[in-house]
């Protein structure tokens, strides 16, 4: 497995001052490897690199087709060690190796290339006339200093999502992954070097929460891209107001699944499953909260209890693997609080529970578990619990369907299961979600921007709109006869 004991400053591998921490596998509860972790003052060495770098550094200056020309070495690098980089994500957070080599790394490898044929056909410089006979240019910048703040749960493909935009764009990125998922992170920077980015424009320093409040309120920097929960996302945007820094806000969510009456339950089951379930529902757009008419509420149910008993659990290295632990024991108490929660308020347990699944006696496991008779107003229903949880309620009509579906104060994602396109889409129309599934869970494809409303975020990545967020618009007038001085 990758082992590094540095992080990555400057260009240069350096001793962390905040030592080396030990990696605990999800699977066997036992110590893997050792990770660096930094300290605040790793944090002021990697941003007043990342400053130098675009202050007085190339890459700022470098023509974007240059720019373009290092992503794509990056690109073919990171092709080439893409099953090293599944079984190390598979190892740090426990999910299962299929998932790790087709989403955590394939996605994220399938984003590398997507964003950079994005930013081959962006309009850097545009030419206006100007409404008084002057003309205009208007021309894209780089913001500057980037803090990109990545969780553990989808770890690579959510820092491609922010790093490689912001490099396209001429920033500068100290990135900060999770102390959960640092390793690959460190491979990620290795590969970057070798790709030939300059010094100092991608620094990686792996930290707990002191590090991460240390960069985004740090000086240095000029703008954060931030994804994880809502509790976090409010803290970000306090520090970042104070110094009257923009932020994008990627956070939790508790999306809903609106199930109409002429939708086929096994098919309704496999969508769910495959959209809410992957990664032992540790995915912030999971669907969690599923939505069906109450004259048909059992064949959903019935479906879905099928769906969830058959999923394989097990060691996350085993091929047949379906749902993998969770990241950390802190994560299974949590799960597992939600699951006995929802028991004494008194929805019904169809399949699942909190005790551990059958035939394993180890590892931050938790059974695949449904709710049903659950009613909006129970934690179970309104809080996200990124787990293997999901909920059923019902519904009357589709006005009532669309309430429930609103009742939340997130809005990340969303999706519809209806035989009618028609349908779907009027559906689509009324739920306020910043991303939205029809017939699927919301899929975040490279080419389509993603984000949230209400609690879970603001601003977007991916599509044309990600690289835009990592861009500043200046406008240029030219008064058509130069003014003459006597």
């Amino acid at each position: 497995m990758y082992q590094t004991s540095e992080l990555f400053i400057g260009g240069e591998w350096v001793a962390p001052g905040g030592g080396l921490s030990p990696l605990i596998s999800p699977h066997t509860e036992t110590r893997i490897a050792t990770a660096p972790m930094a300290n605040p003052a790793d944090v002021d060495r990697a941003v007043w690199a990342a400053r130098a770098a675009f202050d007085t550094g190339p890459w700022p200056r470098t023509p974007p087709s240059e720019r373009l020309e290092v992503v794509r070495r990056l690109a073919a690098l990171y092709k080439q060690r893409r099953g090293e980089m599944a079984e190390l994500i598979s190892a740090e957070i426990g999910a299962p190796i299929t998932f790790a080599e087709q989403a955590q790394v394939g996605v994220a490898s399938f984003a590398l290339s997507a964003i950079r044929r994005i930013a081959e056909s962006y309009e850097w410089v545009e030419h206006r006339p100007g409404f008084y006979g002057r003309d205009i240019t208007v021309a894209k910048r780089p913001v500057g200093v980037i803090a990109a703040v990545v969780p553990w749960n989808m770890p690579q493909f959510l820092m491609i999502v922010k790093t490689v935009p912001a490099l396209l764009a001429g920033c500068a990125v100290v990135l900060k992954p999770a102390p959960e998922s640092p390793l690959d992170a460190l491979l990620f920077a290795e590969l970057a070097a070798e790709a030939g980015l300059p010094d100092g424009v991608l620094n990686v320093i792996p930290g707990d929460g002191d590090v991460g409040a240390r960069l985004v309120g740090h000086p240095g920097v000029d703008k954060v891209s931030f994804t994880g929960s809502t509790a976090s996302g409010r803290a970000v945007a306090q520090a970042c107001a104070a110094g009257l820094k923009p932020v994008s806000l990627e956070l939790g969510g508790k999306s809903a699944a609106v199930v109409l009456d002429d939708a086929d339950p096994e098919r309704v089951a496999e969508g769910i499953c495959r959209a809410s379930l992957a990664n032992s529902g540790q995915v912030c757009n999971a669907l969690s909260r599923v939505l069906v008419p109450a004259n048909r509420a059992q064949h959903y149910i019935d479906a879905l209890a099928s769906a969830l008993g058959a999923l394989a659990v097990g060691d996350p290295a085993d091929r047949g693997t379906e749902i993998g632990p969770l990241v950390a024991q802190r994560q299974q108490h949590r799960v597992r609080d939600y699951i006995e929660d929802g028991q004494r308020r008194g929805a019904k347990l169809v399949v699942g529970g909190a005790e551990l699944p059958e035939g394993i006696d180890r590892g931050w496991y938790v059974r695949p578990t449904l709710f049903s008779d659950v009613d909006n107003d129970m934690r179970i229903a309104r809080e996200e619990i990124f787990g293997p949880v999901l909920t059923v309620l019902t519904y009357t009509d589709e006005d009532e369907a669309v309430a429930i579906a609103e009742d939340s104060e997130y809005g990340l994602a969303g999706a519809v299961f209806t035989d009618d396109i028609d349908r779907g889409l009027a559906v689509a129309a009324r739920v306020r979600t910043g991303s939205f599934g029809i017939n699927e869970g919301y899929i975040m494809d490279p080419f389509a921007p993603y984000g949230g409303v209400k609690t879970s975020g603001y601003g977007r990545e991916l599509g044309k709109e990600g690289l835009d967020g990592y861009l500043v618009t200046q406008s240029i007038s030219r008064a058509a006869q130069p003014v003459r001085t006597t």
